[in-house]
């Protein structure tokens, strides 16, 4: 089975050719069942879903409204990062991830806190690729530019303390 997996990194660049975006960065996150991307406005109307993908700050931002028939897309729960149980909206999207276009299923979530707006779950990876942490594109300086924020925010924190 081995020798059908495509080897990633621990953050990638993929395209949505659905969507009309390309190079978009995602998180590779074998800890998560599901994968997830930036929705900024879902709206339900006569039971088809209303979909804005990203922000508007967001340089993959269209403004482009998708829509979703009933049998294009379900509601799941899912327990997020922090472990509390939220309700999502999944659709189904084309993902290109090292020239293998895959159909895979995504929560709609609000990622504008996240440095990464799509992350990559474990269904997706399975059976399709290999995970080598030392590879893959991440986004280096900003994460770099995050941690040093924390650190401040934690120097402040702990002088205040004392």
């Amino acid at each position: 089975m081995i020798k059908n997996l495509t080897v990633i990194g621990r953050a990638e660049k993929a395209d949505f050719p659905q969507l009309g975006v390309k190079k978009v960065p995602v998180k590779i996150d074998t800890g998560a069942d599901a994968c997830s991307i930036w929705a900024t406005a879902t709206e339900l109307e006569n039971g088809r879903l209303h979909v804005i993908f990203f922000g508007p700050d967001s340089e993959w931002f269209t403004g482009k409204e998708h829509v979703f028939q009933k049998n294009e897309y379900s509601i799941t729960r899912v327990a997020n990062s922090f472990g509390q149980r939220e309700i999502r909206y999944k659709v189904k999207l084309g993902i290109r991830v090292k020239s293998r276009l895959i159909r895979a299923s995504f929560t709609l979530s609000d990622r504008s806190s996240k440095l990464y707006p799509v992350l990559l779950g474990r269904s997706l990876l399975k059976n399709k690729f290999l995970v080598d942490v030392s590879r893959g594109s991440p986004l280096r300086d900003e994460e770099r530019e995050r941690n040093e924020r924390l650190k401040l925010e934690l120097d402040q924190i702990e002088g205040a303390q004392l």
